[in-house]
């Protein structure tokens, strides 16, 4: 099961928002593509990069800071928020990005969702975020009435690569995952899936690692990560081998 640190970006920085609110945003690093390699440095094997005003804009805001991350670092990077043109998927695959995340057209536009999977397979995945198990779009910042199960299945029948699913009154709050929401999900899909939002310890983590063999692939860690309520190197031992065996560990304090 993969660990994937997440840096979301926004006004140039890196930082979390709480529950998905844009008024209560805290700063981790004021220099995103340092923060991507002192991840890599603590051994992740995978990048998970939000572009927060894309996301509240339909636009994406980050592109040139997403290309210098990608150019920084030698591991997978996946990159959502704003997604909406198939130019800007061309573009984002261009720069080297491994996954496209896409949410708010994956609800109002499906069809063009099953045209990207066609035209990009294997590259295309969908951030499902939920509030109360009804999906939200638009950086979160709208609640549909389109429940997760539904869409997934619909979204699988169209070939999506994968699900990001995210209960956004957990997220930024280490207040746990949704163990429950997630488990619905899983048992109605059979493409990968990885989980985001509420994971505040190593117990947290334990508690999803019991649900690999139901399909998740991996777990989206935010805040946990910067406050070091987790620890990269622990969790990445927690999950079993991988190639934090093979690299020396940066000891020294995350960028900040």
């Amino acid at each position: 099961m993969d660990v994937i640190p997440a840096i979301d970006l926004w006004q140039g920085q890196c930082v979390r928002l709480t529950q998905g609110d844009f008024a209560r945003s805290e700063v981790f690093s004021t220099n995103p593509v340092q923060m991507a390699q002192a991840w890599v440095r603590h051994g992740a094997t995978r990048l998970h990069v939000v572009d927060l005003a894309g996301a509240k804009t339909g636009t994406p805001q980050h592109l040139d800071v997403i290309r210098d991350i990608v150019r920084a670092v030698d591991i997978p990077v996946q990159v959502g928020g704003g997604i909406r043109q198939t130019e800007t998927i061309a573009q984002l695959l261009a720069l080297g990005v491994d996954r496209v995340i896409v949410g708010t057209v994956a609800v109002q536009q499906p069809e063009q969702v099953e045209r990207w999977c066609a035209q990009f397979p294997g590259r295309i995945w969908v951030s499902l975020d939920a509030r109360q198990g009804q999906v939200a779009v638009a950086g979160w910042q709208e609640t549909t009435a389109t429940d997760v199960q539904t869409l997934a299945q619909a979204l699988a029948q169209r070939g999506v690569a994968g699900f990001i699913y995210t209960d956004i009154e957990r997220d930024g709050t280490l207040a746990g995952p949704d163990i429950d929401g997630l488990r619905a999900l899983l048992s109605a899909v059979s493409v990968p899936v990885l989980a985001s939002g509420g994971v505040g310890s190593m117990t947290d983590l334990l508690s999803l690692l019991a649900l690999e063999p139901l399909g998740l692939a991996g777990v989206i860690i935010g805040k946990a990560l910067y406050t070091g309520d987790v620890d990269l190197k622990q969790a990445l031992r927690a999950v079993g081998p991988g190639r934090w065996q093979d690299v020396p560990f940066d000891e020294g304090p995350i960028y900040a």
